[in-house]
C-alpha cells in the first residue's frame, strides 16, 4: 500500500487554536475547586510553578516538531531517536492518554450541561457528541480546525469578560493569602496541574498538515503557552479573590460560582456556557491529534496498516473512526475521571523521553536533522526537563505509577508479539553508538532528506544566488564522467585553498561510496569543503550523454555504469551541512516534476539552463535595452538603479564577460542582468518593466 500524504491545511492561528483549546478546559473550568481543597490560596502559585518544567518539554518538542514535521508527533519522535520498541510504547500510551482526556472532557461538559437541566441523558449526549467531532474530522484537518478557531475565539472573549470583570471585585485579604504557604503542599499540587499545561503538546501530532512548520509550529505552540498560562493564573486569582476558600474548594464549577458574586446570574450563565464549550473545543482538538497517532504507527507496520487509508480529501478515516469507538468505549465503560487523573504520570515519562530525543538527536551529529528552531541552553534544559518530570513523577504517587507501568508493559507486549517481526529499523541512539564503535540505522539520514526536501528553503537559504553565479558547461558531444569532472574540478579550485586533483578525488570516492545520488537520469556530485565562503554550482548538460560509474548498493557495491543527462555538481561550505542538503534537496526537488526533463533539454542558452532550475521563483534574467521597455537602465549605475525592495542584482553577463556587480558598476546597452530576490518583490519587477 502506497503512503497517503495528509493535506496540508493547518495555518498559525490553527495551531495556536488547537494548542490552546487542548488547555483550557479542566485546567481552568474544574482544578482550581480541586486544588484549592489540597493548597488553599496558595494553588494560584502552583499554576505557575507547574508551567516552569513544562517549558523544558515544549522546547525540546518543538525543536523536534520543527525537525521532523510528521504525523504522530511524540510516536514519530521516540521512534525515530529511541528505537520502535520505545516508539511503540509512546504511540499506543499516548493515543490511550488522549483518549482518556477526551472522555474526561466530554464527562466535564456534561457536569456543567446539569447546571441547565439536571435531569439531562448526560452520558448519551456525550457520546452523541463524539460522534459528531468525528463525522467533522472525517471531512478534514481544515473543517476540524475551522470550528476550533471559532470555539477559542468565543472562549477567550469569554473568559476575558471574567478575568476583566472579576479584578474590581477581589478582596485583598484573599489575595495576600495566596502568599501564606506550605511549599510541600504547592509542589505536590503542581504535579496535577501540570497535566492540565500537557495539552498544549497535543498539536504537534498534526505537525504533517501544518503549513510552514518551521514558522507557525513554534510560534502558534509558544503563544499558546504564554495565553493558557496567563489565562490560569490571573484566572485562578479571580477565583480566589471572589469566593471564600471554603465555597471553593472541592467546587466542579468553580469558575460559575465565582461569576455569579460579581457579574450576578446572567455572568454566571454565560461563563457555564463558556466551559461547555471549552471543554467541546478540547475534545475537537483531541480528536483531531489522537487520530493520527494510528495513521503514524500504521506507516511504519506497528499497528496493522488498514489505519493509514486517507479519505479523498485526506481525512484518515479508519484511525478517527477506532479513536471514535474507543471513546465511547470509555464513557460507557470505564471511569474516566478517575483514569485522566492517574495518566498523568506517564505523560511526564513521555516528556522525559521527549528531552531525551533532543540530546540524542544533536550528539547522533546527523547532517539531515535540521531543526527549523534549536532549543536554547542545550542540553541544560533538556536535562532539566528529564529530571524534573521524573520528580513530578514521584509526586504524583504510587497508583499514578503504576498505572502508567501498564501502559509501558502493553506497549512492550505488542511490540513483541505484533510489531518486532514487521520492523527493520532502528533510531537515532544507533548513530550515537555509531560514534562509539556499534552499528547505526542509514535509513533514519535518508528519511530525513526526504523531509528537508519536503520542508523546502529557509528564507536566508541561497538557492537563488549559487544557481545565478553557477558555472554551465553545455556538452557539444557525449563524454565520460571522469574527463568531464576534471574540467569542474579546474574551475572550482578557483574557490578554495584545494587543487583541481584534489577536488576531483573528493567527487570520484562520492562514486565509489555511493555518496553521489542519480535520479531521473541526472547525477547530482556534491562535497562540503574547508576554506570555501559560499555554495558555488556547476551545471553541466550532455543532451548526447554522459557515462559515469557509480556505487549501486543494491548489488553489494558494485560499481555500475550509467549514461546521464545533465550532472549538477555542488560545493558548500563545511560548517553549515543543513544548509547545503537543503540546497541538494531543492534540486532533486526540482528534477523531480513532471515537466524539468523536456524543459532541460530544450533550453537554448544559458540564462534558460538557470531559469529551469529555479522555475522562475525569485529570479529573472532581462536585458537591458536603451530602446525598449527596460531603457531606464541604460547608462546607471547600480547604486541608482530603482530596483524593487527585496530584489537583489547577483550577476551581469556582458557579451563572454561576466561582471561582478557592485554599486559602481554600470549597466550598458545589451547587458544580461540576473535579478533574485523574494517571489512577490521580483514578480513586481517583472510587471513594472513588461518583462
Amino acid at each position: 500500500m502506497a503512503k497517503q500524504k495528509l493535506k496540508k491545511e493547518l495555518r498559525l492561528f490553527d495551531v495556536f487554536a488547537i494548542a490552546a483549546g487542548t488547555s483550557l478546559s479542566a485546567g481552568f473550568f474544574i482544578l482550581p475547586g480541586l486544588t484549592a481543597s489540597l493548597a488553599g490560596e496558595a494553588m494560584v502559585l502552583s499554576f505557575v510553578i507547574a508551567a516552569i518544567p513544562l517549558v523544558a518539554a515544549i522546547l525540546a518538542i518543538v525543536e523536534l516538531g520543527t525537525a521532523m514535521p510528521r504525523a504522530g508527533g511524540l510516536y514519530y519522535f521516540l521512534d525515530r531517536t529511541l528505537g520502535p520498541m520505545v516508539g511503540t510504547i509512546g504511540g499506543i500510551g499516548s493515543w490511550l492518554i488522549l483518549i482518556f482526556k477526551i472522555a474526561f472532557a466530554l464527562i466535564g461538559m456534561g457536569a456543567y450541561l446539569q447546571v441547565f437541566y439536571q435531569h439531562l441523558p448526560v452520558t448519551m449526549i456525550e457520546v452523541g457528541i463524539a460522534i459528531a467531532l468525528g463525522v467533522i474530522a472525517i471531512y478534514g484537518a481544515k473543517k476540524s480546525g475551522a470550528l476550533q478557531i471559532i470555539l477559542v475565539v468565543v472562549l477567550l472573549a469569554v473568559l476575558g469578560l471574567f478575568i476583566g470583570g472579576g479584578m474590581p471585585s477581589l478582596q485583598m485579604d484573599r489575595v495576600n493569602a495566596i502568599f501564606d504557604f506550605d511549599i510541600d503542599a504547592v509542589i505536590a499540587t503542581s504535579g496535577l496541574i501540570y497535566i492540565s499545561y500537557g495539552g498544549l503538546t497535543k498539536v504537534v501530532s498534526l505537525s504533517e498538515e501544518i503549513q510552514n512548520p518551521e514558522r507557525n509550529l513554534p510560534l502558534g505552540m509558544f503563544l499558546a503557552l504564554g495565553v493558557t498560562i496567563l489565562v490560569f493564573v490571573l484566572g485562578s486569582i479571580v477565583m480566589v479573590g471572589v469566593l471564600p476558600i471554603e465555597e471553593l474548594s472541592g467546587s466542579l464549577i468553580p469558575a460559575t460560582l465565582a461569576a455569579r458574586e460579581f457579574l450576578g446570574g446572567w455572568g454566571a450563565i454565560v461563563v457555564t456556557a463558556a466551559a461547555i464549550i471549552a471543554f467541546l473545543s478540547v475534545s475537537n482538538a483531541g480528536m483531531m491529534s489522537a487520530s493520527r497517532f494510528p495513521v503514524a504507527m500504521s506507516r511504519d507496520h506497528v499497528i496493522p496498516r488498514i489505519f493509514m487509508k486517507l479519505t479523498g480529501n485526506g481525512a484518515p478515516i479508519y484511525s478517527i473512526l477506532i479513536t471514535v469507538v474507543s471513546i465511547i468505549a470509555v464513557l460507557l465503560l470505564f471511569d474516566a475521571a478517575a483514569i485522566a487523573k492517574l495518566a498523568g504520570a506517564f505523560q511526564l515519562l513521555v516528556f522525559a523521553m521527549a528531552c531525551l530525543a533532543v540530546i540524542i538527536m544533536r550528539e547522533s551529529h546527523i547532517d539531515a536533522y535540521d531543526p527549523g528552531y534549536k532549543s536554547p541552553l542545550y542540553p541544560w534544559v533538556h536535562w532539566f526537563g528529564i529530571g524534573s518530570s521524573l520528580y513530578l513523577i514521584n509526586v504524583l504517587g504510587m497508583k499514578a505509577i503504576l498505572f502508567s507501568s501498564g501502559l509501558v508493559i502493553l506497549g512492550v507486549a505488542w511490540y513483541y508479539f505484533y510489531a518486532r517481526k514487521r520492523v527493520i529499523r532502528t533510531g537515532a541512539i544507533y548513530h550515537l553508538f555509531e560514534r562509539l564503535g556499534k552499528f547505526r540505522y542509514e535509513g533514519l539520514n535518508a528519511e530525513l532528506r526526504d523531509i528537508l526536501k519536503e520542508k523546502g528553503l529557509r528564507k536566508d537559504d541561497p538557492f537563488h544566488e549559487t544557481i545565478a553565479r553557477s558555472h554551465v558547461m553545455n556538452l557539444k558531444k557525449a563524454e565520460t564522467f571522469d574527463e568531464v569532472v576534471t574540467d569542474v574540478a579546474e574551475w572550482l579550485s578557483g574557490f578554495t585553498e584545494l587543487g583541481a586533483e584534489d577536488i576531483k578525488a573528493k567527487f570520484m570516492e562520492g562514486n565509489r561510496t555511493g555518496a553521489t545520488p542519480v535520479t531521473h537520469n541526472i547525477i547530482l556530485p556534491h562535497l562540503r569543503l574547508e576554506g570555501i565562503k559560499r555554495p558555488v554550482m556547476v551545471l553541466v548538460r550532455a543532451v548526447d550523454g554522459m557515462t559515469v560509474s557509480i556505487n549501486n548498493p543494491l548489488t553489494d557495491g558494485a560499481m555500475e555504469e550509467e549514461t546521464v543527462k545533465a550532472a549538477f555538481f555542488l560545493v558548500s561550505p563545511l560548517k553549515d551541512p543543513a544548509q547545503h542538503l537543503r540546497i541538494l534537496a531543492k534540486i532533486a526537488s526540482r528534477i523531480e516534476d513532471d515537466e524539468f526533463t523536456a524543459d532541460w533539454e530544450n533550453a537554448d542558452t544559458e540564462e534558460e539552463i538557470k531559469r529551469i532550475l529555479t522555475k522562475e521563483e525569485g529570479f529573472i534574467i532581462f536585458s537591458v535595452d536603451k530602446d525598449g521597455s527596460t531603457a531606464a537602465f541604460h547608462d546607471v549605475c547600480l547604486y541608482d538603479a530603482e530596483f524593487p525592495d527585496g530584489c537583489l542584482v547577483a550577476m551581469i553577463r556582458r557579451t563572454d564577460e561576466l561582471v561582478i556587480p557592485r554599486g559602481d558598476t554600470r549597466l550598458l546597452h545589451g547587458d544580461q542582468v540576473t535579478v533574485i530576490g523574494d517571489p512577490r518583490s521580483v514578480e513586481k519587477f517583472r510587471k513594472q518593466y513588461g518583462l
